[in-house]
């Protein structure tokens, strides 16, 4: 991994210590948008990933049908059911006072009305300055929407293959007929005003289209559902993390990276330790919630 040992040694300084003198909410709020009827699993992986990397409440903002299921899933997560409200704008802003970063498009889905809503949120989120993580389904209303989150420094995309293809096809208009490159990841951060992206692979390329960082950490061999909403999630807590601490003094690293990419590097370098912990016990049948138990070990053994 390039410029890795620098990059661990400055996050680090990040994590907030476990004293008896914090109070609950200090190491962060994290909010989670997404969690339709058909995928509210999605939005459970990403929610409880956030709160076993360490932050102190998860806040879930789903639609009304997915609701029950969430809160069935695990009584740790604040579970709120107005992402298909018809009343969303107002509901919305008596929570958004409350969270730190949020984490966007886990099992959201591809309604134009939540849509709607999710471009309003972005809004009021960037006026708060808050950090955002980009995944799944709101990745598909950026292909189309890019100005949403044009030269937002906070702001993180995580495209895996296929997604990253589409958002190569609408800012390009053509195919991407092989695996992307670096380049390719960089030039499509230009394009957005240097927002950072990880474009997910066998090896995670982070760039914020001036600098990149390679995370090449051993994963798992194993593509079950649920391990990008297990990076998305993380990374919501890594990025609010980063960005308190550091809250915009530079990076001391002769501009290798920028906070963002950071926190970026964090998540998928914990993410891909869970699932090459989780791979080695349980191999072929491995699922998320195996990796999701390995957090705490695979922290631990990187962040310690």
């Amino acid at each position: 991994m390039e410029n890795s040992n620098e990059i661990l040694k400055d996050l680090r300084l990040i994590i907030p210590p476990l004293t008896s003198d914090t109070h609950k909410g200090q190491a962060g709020r994290i909010g989670v948008v997404g969690g339709c009827v058909t995928y509210p699993g999605a939005a459970y992986f990403a929610a409880i990933s956030a709160l076993r990397v360490g932050c102190d409440l998860v806040y879930v903002f789903c639609t009304k049908e997915a609701s029950p299921v969430i809160k069935s899933f695990s009584p740790e997560l604040i579970v709120h059911p107005i992402l298909d409200s018809p009343n969303f704008e107002e509901e919305i802003l008596l929570h958004l006072p409350s969270i730190h970063s949020l984490v966007i498009g886990p099992g959201l889905g591809r309604d134009k009305a939540i849509f709607s809503s999710v471009h309003h949120l972005v809004d009021l989120a960037k006026e708060r300055k808050l950090p955002l993580v980009f995944d799944a389904d709101s990745l598909f209303y950026i292909k189309d929407n890019p100005k949403l989150i044009e030269y937002y420094d906070k702001a993180i995309l995580t495209p895996n293959k296929v997604e990253f293809a589409r958002l190569y096809k609408s800012f390009f208009q053509k195919e991407l007929d092989r695996d992307p490159t670096k380049e390719d990841v960089k030039a499509i951060s230009k394009i957005l005003g240097n927002v950072t992206i990880v474009k997910k692979g066998v090896a995670d390329i982070i760039t914020n289209g001036t600098h990149t960082i390679i995370c090449d950490e051993p994963g798992s061999a194993r593509r079950c559902g649920g391990q990008g909403d297990l990076l998305s999630g993380s990374m919501g807590v890594f990025n609010y993390w980063a960005h308190k601490f550091y809250n915009n003094k530079p990076v001391d690293q002769n501009n290798l990276y920028n906070v963002t990419m950071m926190a970026a590097f964090g998540a998928c370098m914990l993410t891909r330790r869970c699932n090459n912990f989780a791979f080695k016990k349980f191999q072929r049948s491995t699922i998320t919630t195996d990796m999701i138990a390995e957090i705490h070990n695979a922290f631990t053994s990187i962040f310690a």
